[in-house]
């Protein structure tokens, strides 16, 4: 049996379709850019800030690339 031969049997038994698939990968298509925005959205206000006005806040201008990374992985 080949392997797909095996995945065509699997896909056709639960159900799984070709539109159900594709539906998926939009999704998380999707979702990758929303991430993407809000990761350039953080970055970009975060840089946009004085280094006296980010202290305040209690980081340098060396974490904005985490902090936008957590910010975008958290949403």
């Amino acid at each position: 049996m080949t392997m797909a031969f095996a995945n065509d049997i699997h896909n056709a038994v639960s159900g799984v379709t070709l539109a159900h698939r594709f539906a998926g990968l939009r999704a998380q298509m999707a979702d990758r850019v929303a991430r993407y925005r809000l990761y350039r959205e953080t970055l970009n206000e975060l840089s946009l800030l004085s280094d006296r006005e980010l202290s305040d806040l209690g980081m340098g201008r060396c974490d904005i690339r985490n902090i936008a990374r957590q910010a975008a992985d958290r949403a």
